[in-house]
């Protein structure tokens, strides 16, 4: 991430965890337990938790999630033509709205005019709590939000699509590579957008690459990285990794590295109720009937 403030940065200040591994599979397990009685029909609550049964918590594994399942419908059959998956992916991060892309066909990306219209019609066309998307520069013009993801992105999905080529499948770079055009101070959106190139097109992106760690995740990671008395979030992402068999064996799959970051950011929120910085008010509370 670029020189940015994080609100999060001290929400676990004065916590005592003990052991952040342990406390990094509990979340995990109960978390994915909570999905599958949920799946399976089972009544609410689905945890004898607290936090879990008021608070908010996106699922284990990224694919689960409405979010990302909506993305993955959006793109899906465009994994051949590659500018175009670019161009629908970094639209759908920009948007972030699951309800706004299951209206869309990737089709409409390529005729801005058309785009604009449809989304204007939208009460609400994009997530703005999720994360923040800031402007985008591009050869020193200032794009915001909608224009970026109705004009600018349709404009420069080939130029785009070749830098993202340059990062050799790795994440960290092609973040970088874009963003040096991009010039966005949270670059979380760049972030999720490579990473989820990964999904139709792993000789792209390679999905067991290193990841940016996003701000959310920085109090949690930290937390492991001085556990095990490592130099990097990289070198914890790798260590976890390793170790998932010994914790949770019974996972449905594998971690990779974007995995522990998305889940050090859950975790961050999780612990953030323990420790008293995070309350269960406006986004937070979690509605068992949404």
């Amino acid at each position: 991430m670029n020189s940015l403030e994080n609100p999060y940065a001290s929400a676990l200040d004065g916590l005592t965890l003990h052991d952040p591994v342990q406390a990094f599979f509990n979340f995990c397990k109960e978390r994915e337990n909570i999905r599958l009685k949920r799946n399976n029909g089972d009544v609410f609550p689905w945890s004898d938790d607290p936090i879990f049964q008021q608070g908010r918590f996106l699922n284990v594994f990224r694919e689960d999630d409405r979010g990302s399942k909506a993305i993955i419908k959006f793109a899906k059959n465009l994994d051949k033509d590659l500018p175009t998956l670019i161009h629908a992916l970094f639209f759908s991060r920009w948007c972030n709205r699951q309800e706004t892309l299951d209206q869309l066909r990737p089709s409409i990306l390529s005729q801005p005019k058309e785009l604009l219209e449809n989304l204007q019609d939208l009460d609400i066309w994009c997530n703005k709590t999720a994360y923040p998307v800031e402007p985008v520069y591009w050869n020193g013009r200032k794009f915001n939000r909608m224009d970026s993801a109705t004009i600018l992105f349709q404009r420069i999905k080939e130029p785009l699509t070749n830098i993202i080529m340059e990062a050799n499948g790795d994440v960290i770079e092609a973040t970088r590579l874009v963003n040096d055009q991009f010039q966005m101070k949270n670059d979380f959106p760049i972030f999720m957008a490579v990473i989820d190139i990964a999904w139709f097109r792993p000789d792209i992106i390679n999905p067991s690459s290193h990841v940016p760690t996003g701000i959310g995740a920085v109090a949690f990671l930290d937390r492991l990285q001085k556990y095990f008395g490592l130099d990097d979030h990289q070198q914890t992402c790798d260590r976890m990794i390793k170790i998932q068999e010994e914790y949770w064996p019974e996972a449905k799959r594998k971690f990779q590295p974007i995995d522990i970051e998305y889940l050090s950011c859950e975790c961050r929120k999780y612990y953030s109720y323990v420790n008293g910085t995070k309350l269960f008010e406006g986004k937070n509370v979690f509605n068992p009937k949404a």
